[in-house]
């Protein structure tokens, strides 16, 4: 990637952001068209490949912004004395929320890139793969168990709430009128219901 590209307007670096986490979020790396994401970002192709030499050299660099951007809001959004299960993934939930303000398919890019099989795309971003995984991990062991009822499973819990989530937001996409804050009010109502459902 050329350092330059740190040197355009904030403006022009985020269309250009957004423009290739739309276009890989919803198509993934093999099936992502240059094409598509330079018609997204307002500029010419030419100038895409001046600044990331190639389409896996853009996806490496998108990769590693989500990363370090996602990091950058947790890191911020989570307090480290917050001990309530749901209330910590309350912050996690409006952390993602500050990061789909300014890029609204940074996550979508994020989970899609799980189910990544291109070679070429997974062997340029295995090293950062488990970075936030680790780090959500890290978050949730500050949870204090105590206040679930007897019989409820935190396990499946915790998976219910993941497809649930997921699943909205996937929704929300499908319709192409994707809104972050509407998208946090009903995953909010879902995890309190689930609170609930789980606490005693």
């Amino acid at each position: 990637m050329n350092e330059k590209f740190f040197d355009l307007k904030k403006e022009k670096q985020d269309r250009m952001i957004n423009g290739a986490l739309k276009v890989f979020a919803m198509n993934g790396y093999e099936h992502a068209s240059t094409d598509e994401i330079v018609k997204e970002a307002g500029i010419s192709k030419g100038l895409l490949f001046h600044y990331f030499i190639s389409k896996l050299g853009l996806y490496s660099f998108i990769y590693d912004y989500s990363v370090k951007y996602i990091q950058l809001e947790l890191s911020t959004g989570v307090s480290k004395e917050e001990t309530d299960y749901f209330k910590l993934l309350g912050q996690i939930k409006f952390s993602q929320l500050q990061v789909m303000r300014n890029y609204p398919y940074m996550l979508q890019f994020i989970n899609k890139s799980k189910g990544e099989n291109m070679s070429e795309a997974l062997m340029e971003t295995e090293e950062k793969r488990g970075i936030l995984p680790e780090l959500y991990d890290e978050i949730m062991s500050n949870a204090d168990f105590s206040r679930f009822r007897p019989d409820a499973d935190v396990g499946k819990l915790t998976k219910v709430i993941e497809y649930t989530v997921d699943g909205l937001m996937e929704e929300q996409f499908r319709t192409e009128s994707f809104q972050p804050e509407i998208y946090h009010k009903e995953m909010t109502q879902y995890l309190d219901m689930l609170r609930k459902l789980s606490y005693r």
